[in-house]
């Protein structure tokens, strides 16, 4: 007599539940923003009543905070995962740049969450970054400033300032997607084709493997090496998955 199924134990579904409510609040308020976002839409994508919602959140500002550092975490376990290699210091600063590429054109829920996020700091209003600096990024950031000083200590990086190595690094991706509407315009081009990001992605990391690499072409074969081993995702290849309600 074959063995019974085991069922979930509530434990297990509550988890579930608020994945759900999580990962449908991300996509809710990238699209709408905080003030714009509607908690009624996010239950029903969820596949929850409102009142659950609110079981497990105690208000909408509760629930975007929660949503936000859950995408943030998730993110960040995604750079992280290059950086836990056997490889030299040099080639992991190099992987996390690309993923830092990879992570902007992909992670279009998260990118805008983060927009939102800066522009109402600047405003000086009340924002949800800090706790997440504190606990995601700033360990982040920590660990690939260690590889840097790592590879100026073994002589594989040039002994430049290792934070000016990551405004380098990561600082060009930002400005590429943020500059493609108007260079766009100057060029007649479409930087955000995907075989125009196809070429600056390489051309960025061959571009680093030449600039930070104490003997460039020791460079030049890490780059090709970490290009050869980590093909462009297509956009939304890391969106959160979708979620089957039973009964409905």
């Amino acid at each position: 007599m074959p063995a019974p199924t085991p069922t979930r134990s509530n434990a297990d579904r509550a988890d579930q539940t608020r994945t759900r409510i999580l990962e449908s609040a991300v996509l809710e308020f990238s699209e709408h923003g905080l003030a714009g976002a509607r908690t009624e839409q996010i239950a029903e994508a969820a596949g929850v009543n409102k009142a659950l919602l609110y079981y497990y959140f105690a208000g909408k500002e509760a629930l975007y905070a929660a949503a936000l550092e859950d995408v943030a975490q998730r993110v960040v376990e995604k750079s992280m995962e290059g950086m836990d290699s056997d490889c030299s210091a040099g080639e992991q600063v190099l992987r996390f740049a690309l993923n830092h590429f990879d992570r902007i054109h992909s992670q279009q829920a998260f990118q805008s969450l983060m927009q939102q996020e800066m522009m109402r700091m600047h405003r000086g209003e009340t924002n949800a970054l800090t706790p997440i600096v504190e606990k995601v990024f700033r360990p982040m950031m920590f660990v690939l400033r260690d590889q840097l000083l790592e590879g100026k200590r073994t002589g594989e990086l040039i002994d430049a300032d290792e934070w000016q190595i990551m405004y380098a690094a990561q600082g060009a991706n930002v400005f590429y997607f943020l500059s493609a509407p108007v260079m766009g315009m100057m060029t007649g081009t479409n930087p955000l084709e995907r075989n125009a990001m196809e070429f600056r992605r390489k051309a960025a990391l061959e571009f680093l493997g030449l600039a930070i690499f104490s003997d460039r072409q020791h460079g030049a074969e890490v780059a090709a090496r970490v290009l050869a081993s980590s093909p462009m995702p297509p956009s939304g290849e890391f969106k959160f998955r979708k979620f089957e309600v039973k009964g409905k």
